[in-house]
């Protein structure tokens, strides 16, 4: 389209937005919905959208979606704006597209969310923007409940707003008696963050707060409903997961890697790169509590120890 003026772009955009009843459906949905133009510029974003991502409207319209935004990874942490857009691909060959990836909240953590992507075409059946579709999946809703009766419960960590250690230790205490009378297979993460007094010491303590709440945030997206997500103490989280096989124990905890390295916290105009390093551990023959956690323990710190959120 070439560079337009400030009342071309909002001739265009009116020309693309919904009309005013339209609008109003489209503000009423749960999903977030948003329209761009053919160079990838946001011209319409309804409620949703500002709930979920934390920007509002009129923070985004007019700017590129890929200008430090939504800036959409898929679980190999590709940052899917500047490489293969599902906006983008539609526009060029007119394919509706869907697929699963983590969107970056305005706060700093990643969110995993569905998201559908189709052409916005005119009456002459030429491309002329596209429109993007996504919610929140039911492992972030889930983690959302869980916190409220955690909270109901008195088992909720106040600071990372995730199970508290007391939790951890009686779900762990459960899960270790359900191995041993029916062979009810688990493993267990231990998460170290990268780094934190480095931290706590450089931006103070809120900063520190703030980095917890992040990490444990994206890590609850990375995570399924069955899951059990929990602050061990410090900067130290704790995952449990039943039912899991050795591979996805290892797949599980390459995505918490991958997805916190691409999570910050903002901070006055700037953002705190974040990192953590992972252990992951299965339940064996012999096993109780300590030696489960410990053999995770040392894992996680031998993996700080070769290469900091290898």
């Amino acid at each position: 389209m070439g560079t337009m003026t400030a009342d071309a772009l909002t001739a265009f955009a009116l020309s693309l937005a919904p009309g005013d009843f339209y609008r109003r459906v489209l503000d009423s949905l749960y999903d977030a919905v948003y329209l761009t133009d053919l160079e990838r510029r946001i011209v319409y974003w309804n409620r949703a959208a500002e709930v979920l991502t934390g920007y509002l409207a009129k923070d985004v319209v007019g700017k590129c979606c890929a200008d430090n935004i939504l800036r959409h990874v898929n679980e190999a942490g590709a940052v899917l704006c500047t490489s293969e857009c599902p906006l983008s691909c539609t526009m060029n060959d007119c394919v509706p597209r869907q697929s699963e990836v983590y969107f970056h909240h305005r706060d700093g953590h990643r969110i995993p969310v569905s998201v559908r992507v189709c052409p916005l075409l005119n009456e002459s059946g030429a491309v002329v923007g596209a429109v993007e579709i996504f919610h929140d999946n039911s492992r972030h809703r889930a983690a959302l409940e869980r916190a409220k009766d955690l909270a109901t419960l008195a088992f909720l960590d106040p600071v990372s707003q995730v199970a508290s250690r007391r939790y951890l230790e009686e779900k762990l205490a459960e899960h270790l008696d359900q191995w041993e009378k029916f062979g009810s297979f688990f493993g267990i993460l231990m998460v170290d963050v990268d780094k934190f007094k480095q931290v706590n010491d450089t931006y103070g303590h809120l900063t520190g707060d703030a980095t917890l709440l992040v990490v444990a945030r994206t890590l609850a997206g990375c995570l399924r409903g069955s899951d059990v997500l929990g602050r061990w103490g410090g900067d130290e989280f704790m995952a449990i997961l039943p039912r899991v096989t050795e591979a996805t124990l290892a797949a599980t905890a390459q995505r918490c890697r991958t997805m916190v390295r691409e999570s910050s916290v903002p901070l006055e105009g700037t953002r705190v790169a974040v990192s953590i390093s992972v252990g992951a551990a299965a339940i064996a023959p012999g096993d109780t509590a300590e030696s489960l956690v410990k053999r995770a323990d040392e894992r996680m710190y031998r993996d700080k120890q070769a290469n900091r959120n290898r």
